[in-house]
């Protein structure tokens, strides 16, 4: 779905009476195809382009350990696993040549591709692929960084080949195998990762900026870009001014009214964001430990409503933790579940002992307009049956650090993404032990279908028992499901080649002038 949002430019003086406000790359590298490159106004070479996004990469550069979407979303450029996504949802071989697969699919026999190299000049060898997914399913301290990848029985080397061993057949295991490939020994990962992917990381300073180049020594198609700056812009009027003055040639999740004022000199592409945008509910905390108030809130909530307020109309209604570039997981039925009713809503509200409603906090981090656009909205639909709503701002390390990782909060807005292509990476966190599982979501069935479901080596009833999951947290109203965001992208023109996934990355590698 890419298509130019001509009609946005009608609905800028509609729109804006309801919605509120979503370093220097100086280079002397000679260009791509070998000339000096000229320097612009803006003080970049005529072979780079800078990038606005509204958060720093500030969990940690380590693919292995970032948890931020956003910081997922930038890193895709430097790593690479023994596989990688494309655009059309399929998985090819990257730092792998090709594989083959046992009769009882329980081992995966992986040749590695001549001539991968470390950013750093150093060649891959199968002890770096062994590493890195030791690494990840190591188990010795908790739960592993991988989850899913508990069930390697074994890693083993033997000159350019790597054999993996699970304990089971697994349909989905292969979507794992894009974790990235690390380099043995090195411990720099988290401020200055080295990986595998066409472009490789220079610098970065903190609130600032986050500097890529081309790598060179790419084994595949290298990236057409000498250079790429990420501006950490977290106020939204900002990134509008440095688009405007030229400062910045691209910025993805647009605003549409944003969107429809650059249409002059941007064109606008758009696609899907792939989150699972809701509001998200603490359920270990009162008033939202009881189901009769979750179910009010999802009977008070008119996600339609909100996606023509605050987003034009742009946006794909969903009722649980999936989004529909998951296909055949993915329920269109459920986006149906709770029709919006406000008398059945105050009726489970008085039937909880909340007769005159309640008070709470939605907790949205600052630095993402279409969030706090979604919970302003909400404020106003759940007013409607009594619920004072407040929103509390907090900078995107806070959001991390107290509702994520600490779980401190009652509600919050954001969008949940999955970091690969695998219905498990957005269904386990709901089990109740899981480590990310940041809602307290606790339900016996759900824990029992998640265990099943892992243990289901036909695909055909494996997706059977996901969708059951996906009922289950609808059934239960687990958290107040929104939508799939419209991913509206702002890209200078003369800029060309940008392309959507099914899942939320940011490939900046096909990108190029005209």
């Amino acid at each position: 779905m890419r298509k130019k949002l001509f009609s946005l430019l009608l609905l800028v003086s509609l729109l804006s009476a309801v919605l509120c406000g979503c370093k220097d790359g100086s280079t002397e590298r000679p260009s791509a195809d070998g000339q000096e490159p000229a320097i612009g106004s803006t003080g970049k070479t005529a072979n780079e382009i800078t990038v606005g996004i509204a958060q720093d990469l500030d969990d940690s550069l380590d693919p292995h350990k970032a948890v931020a979407a956003g910081t997922k979303e930038v890193m895709f450029n430097v790593f690479e696993g023994l596989m990688k996504p494309t655009p059309d949802g399929d998985l090819i071989p990257a730092v792998a040549d090709h594989y083959e697969l046992s009769e009882d699919k329980t081992t995966y026999t992986f040749t590695l591709r001549e001539g991968v190299q470390f950013h750093n000049g150093e060649p891959v060898d199968a002890g770096d692929v062994v590493y890195s997914i030791q690494r990840c399913a190591d188990d010795s301290e908790g739960e592993p960084l991988v989850p899913a990848l508990s069930a390697v029985q074994s890693v083993t080397a033997d000159g350019a080949t790597v054999t993996i061993t699970l304990d089971q057949p697994n349909t989905e295991f292969l979507s794992y195998l894009t974790l990235a490939i690390l380099p043995e020994g090195y411990d720099q990962q988290d401020t200055a990762p080295v990986g595998t992917g066409p472009f490789k990381f220079v610098s970065r300073a903190a609130q600032d900026n986050l500097i890529l180049e081309r790598f060179d020594g790419y084994w595949g198609a290298p990236a057409y870009l000498d250079r790429v700056t990420f501006k950490i812009m977290e106020n939204a009027d900002s990134i509008m001014v440095s688009l405007q003055s030229g400062a910045v040639d691209l910025v993805a999740h647009m605003g549409s009214v944003q969107a429809a004022q650059l249409a002059d000199t941007f064109n606008i592409e758009e696609g899907t964001m792939n989150l699972v945008q809701a509001l998200y509910l603490n359920n270990a905390e009162k008033p939202f430990d009881d189901i009769r108030v979750r179910q009010a809130l999802c009977y008070a909530v008119d996600k339609q409503n909100i996606i023509d307020i605050a987003f034009s109309g742009y946006g794909h209604p969903i009722g649980s933790s999936m989004y529909p570039a998951f296909g055949k997981y993915f329920d269109e039925s459920l986006a149906n579940r709770y029709t919006p009713d406000l008398e059945k809503a105050k009726q489970l509200l008085s039937d909880a002992g909340y007769p005159n409603g309640f008070s709470m906090t939605i907790t949205v981090p600052s630095n993402y307009q279409p969030h706090i656009d979604t919970a302003q909205v909400i404020v106003n639909q759940l007013a409607q049956i009594g619920v004072t709503a407040e929103i509390q701002l907090v900078e995107w390390g806070t959001w991390l650090s107290d509702v994520y990782a600490g779980r401190q909060f009652q509600s919050t807005v954001v969008g949940v993404d999955a970091s690969n292509m695998t219905a498990r990476a957005l269904l386990e966190r709901f089990v109740s032990t899981a480590g990310n599982n940041f809602i307290n979501y606790n339900n016996a069935d759900y824990d029992a279908l998640f265990e099943q479901a892992v243990t289901t080596f036909d695909d055909a009833g494996q997706t059977a028992v996901y969708k059951q999951m996906l009922e289950n947290l609808a059934e239960n109203a687990a958290n107040v499901y929104i939508q799939d965001l419209a991913d509206l992208v702002a890209v200078r023109k003369g800029l060309t080649g940008l392309r959507f996934y099914p899942i939320y990355v940011l490939d900046l590698s096909t990108v190029r002038y005209e």
